[in-house]
């Protein structure tokens, strides 16, 4: 039967738990904003008489503290690290049993216990005085006997002793403050401490009892809405329990996709209506996500388990693209060339590929004291294996340290530039240098690529069967029942994982042919089943294509990596150098060997070397060219000399001068210096003093400085 007793909404969801659920509530007095539509926590929330809720979850939020004396109220966390202790009842407990069954839950665990009693009680050949403090030890259950509690009794000479007192004694009771201390978590865990009253283990914080109050975010729907409801249960409403009644009242339910997937497989294909939009909108670049709006239909096919992979294009180009790419993708692929830029990586590459080959795209110094060898441009390496060694790592002389190390085998000698050797001698040494092993450091830097024989075209479902993941492939032919495949056109992907992924087959009613599928795990909605038809005729269902490219964020990639390994072990470091030694690494490279060819060719005279003349005007000995010198006076008389300012009338009486420079310039320009042709070849417009005008421009100096 149906409670008929209105509750307030606070106290009824405080009494159900999960087991409970769900539960049908009907609003019976207390009308909430005045049947007004507000927004609480993102939700509307309007609620009048007579409406039906149908409460399908609960979840505890915080703690109302009601202050007993001034019935002031205030809220605390549910994860608020302070301590309360129970405050003892004033009003006395008439038997044993009834202050015991008061006790929390588990009361073994709470024990001792205090409790004092006002009237005298014989005990068999013990009496008992009154105010005399009791202190419960445990509870003894017999059977077929009386339960009883062990109490602790101190006398007054601290002369202590132990009694056995039945559940059914009667007399009058009181509960003495317990040392105990109690958690909120605690608190609302229990239904007989959720009745107590208690306070502050900090007296300075507040020393009067509080009430406790659990107040939870309450999740329902109502039989007029759609939408899920999420309101606190501190609404002032009052409700009655209507459940056992209203059974057949049909209440729209919200599933989640992951709910979606417990539903039987002959509930599909059905039409669905979405009540909440994804909430993350950045893990998906899609076409068809920004279309699942709230209130959009879509048709629900089919639910499986899709095999996908995840391609990532090169760091490189401007803008990183991910891509979920269904097995069944129907496009060819060929591999590419993987990059390395490190020995390490390179180890790492030749654990889940034995035999690896690589080229040495970029030059390398060798540097003894660290037994890092040499490499070149076009040095082809065979991995042999990795094993400890014993290299001078940087350290003092005669001492090595054991590092680890990539044995690999150099294929092909790169051409040194000596074209004076004789054939048969490069032969020998080419057969010899196939068979010369080097020894290259985990930690040694460096840049090679990986040489590749294969040219074969592979499906992508056969590439994660015949090599380990990440591997470099580029698409060599698109899939052609798509109508357009974004994976045409990129020079290389990297195929970074695979994975099993839950999904649910869907379209659009406008479409329902072209479907695409949703990856459960990754996308939070809430929808329900309509009844509305499906969007062809009956038992002609569409041939349906399906989209086998979906273009994710990089925050999915991010999300996607946190699944995986994330236990691998960095890279090693190199050791410590011996900073006693101030000489700096020798480093000795093939380089050098030309640097010294370089050197042999300076000694020798070189025809189209630059003469003396020539190498003066080169970079390193071109000088600032000097400046222009002053105009040429005619006369010999010295330049005009300006007055000095005096003081402030003089400045008003005096005339500004004429600028002499400039009757200067116009007297060069009719001058003609003898004795000097123009060097009509000369690259530079360099004005040229003779001995005349260096006399003058002496005698201006002079004149000024005397001045």
């Amino acid at each position: 039967m149906a409670s008929t007793t209105a509750l307030p909404l606070q106290q009824l969801i405080a009494s159900l738990d999960d087991t409970s659920l769900p539960k049908i509530l009907q609003v019976c007095s207390g009308v909430y904003f005045q049947g007004s539509i507000y927004e609480i926590s993102g939700s509307e929330v309007c609620f009048s008489t007579g409406d039906l809720i149908k409460v399908t979850g609960i979840e505890l939020l915080s703690v109302c503290c009601e202050d007993i004396c001034n019935n002031e109220k205030f809220e605390l966390p549910i994860n608020h690290k302070g301590l309360f202790k129970v405050v003892p009842e004033e009003m006395p407990y008439s038997t044993v049993e009834e202050m015991v069954s008061l006790r929390p839950v588990g009361l073994e665990s709470c024990l001792p216990f205090t409790f004092t009693s006002r009237s005298k009680m014989t005990l068999g050949n013990f009496t008992l005085g009154t105010g005399r403090a009791l202190t419960m030890i445990s509870i003894e259950r017999c059977e077929g006997q009386e339960a009883q509690v062990r109490c602790h009794v101190r006398g007054q000479q601290e002369v202590s002793a132990e009694v056995c007192i039945p559940l059914s004694s009667r007399g009058e009771f009181y509960e003495c403050e317990s040392e105990e201390c109690f958690t909120l978590q605690e608190i609302m865990s229990s239904t007989c401490l959720r009745s107590r009253r208690f306070r502050f283990v900090n007296t300075t914080k507040c020393e009067r009892s509080l009430v406790l109050s659990p107040i939870y975010q309450v999740h329902a729907v109502m039989n007029l809405r759609k939408n899920v409801l999420k309101f606190p249960s501190s609404l002032e409403v009052d409700v009655v329990d209507v459940t056992e009644v209203c059974k057949d009242v049909n209440f729209v339910t919200p599933l989640t996709l992951t709910e979606v997937l417990s539903q039987p497989d002959e509930s599909f294909p059905a039409v669905v209506e979405i009540l909440e939009a994804p909430e993350t909108r950045s893990l998906f670049k899609c076409s068809w996500l920004p279309e699942l709006n709230k209130s959009e239909h879509l048709v629900f096919h089919k639910k499986g388990t899709s095999a996908m992979i995840l391609l990532s294009t090169l760091k490189s180009r401007r803008a990183q693209q991910y891509f979920l790419v269904s097995q069944q993708y129907g496009g060819r692929f060929r591999r590419r060339p993987r990059e390395f830029n490190s020995v390490y990586e390179v180890y790492v590459a030749s654990i889940q590929a034995p035999g690896l080959k690589v080229s040495v795209t970029r030059n390398c110094d060798e540097v003894e004291e660290e037994g890092l060898p040499a490499l070149s441009v076009g040095d082809q390496l065979e991995v042999v294996r990795c094993e400890r060694m014993e290299l001078p790592c940087g350290s003092s002389e005669g001492q090595r340290q054991s590092v680890e190390a990539l044995l690999c085998q150099r294929l092909q000698e790169p051409d040194d530039g000596d074209d004076d050797d004789d054939d048969d001698d490069d032969e020998v040494v080419k057969q010899e240098d196939k068979r010369e092993e080097i020894v290259l450091p985990l930690y040694m830097q460096g840049h090679f690529v990986e040489i590749l024989s294969d040219n074969k075209k592979y499906r992508l479902r056969d590439l994660g069967k015949e090599f380990s993941l990440p591997l470099d492939v580029k698409v060599v032919s698109r899939d052609t029942e798509l109508e357009s495949d974004p994976l045409v056109g990129l020079a290389c992907v990297r195929i970074e994982g695979a994975m099993l992924e839950p999904t649910i087959q869907a379209s659009f009613p406008h479409r329902p042919d072209h479907c695409f599928e949703i990856p459960t795990q990754w996308l939070s909605m809430s929808i329900s089943f309509t009844k509305d038809p499906l969007p062809w005729p009956s038992d002609t269902p569409p041939k349906c294509h399906v989209d086998r490219v979906t273009e994710v964020a990089d925050t999915f990639f991010y999300e996607f990596r946190k699944q995986g390994n994330s236990d691998e072990p960095p890279p090693p470091r190199p050791p410590k150098r011996n900073l006693s030694s101030s000489d700096p690494p020798k480093k000795s490279s093939k380089s050098s060997k030309k640097s010294s060819k370089a050197d042999k060719s300076k000694q020798q005279p070189d025809k189209s070397a630059p003469t003396k003349e020539m190498a003066s005007l080169t970079l390193n000995s071109k000088r600032r060219p000097p400046a222009p010198p002053p105009p040429v006076i005619l006369d010999d008389q010295p330049p005009p000399i300006v007055p000095r300012k005096h003081s402030t009338a003089e400045k008003s009486t005096a005339k500004a001068l004429p600028n002499t420079y400039v009757k200067m310039e116009d007297s060069m320009k009719k001058a003609q210096p003898s004795g000097v042709a123009a060097d009509v070849d000369s690259d530079h417009d360099y004005e040229l003093v003779d001995d005349t005008l260096a006399a003058m421009m002496k005698t201006a100096q002079e004149s000024i400085m005397y001045y």
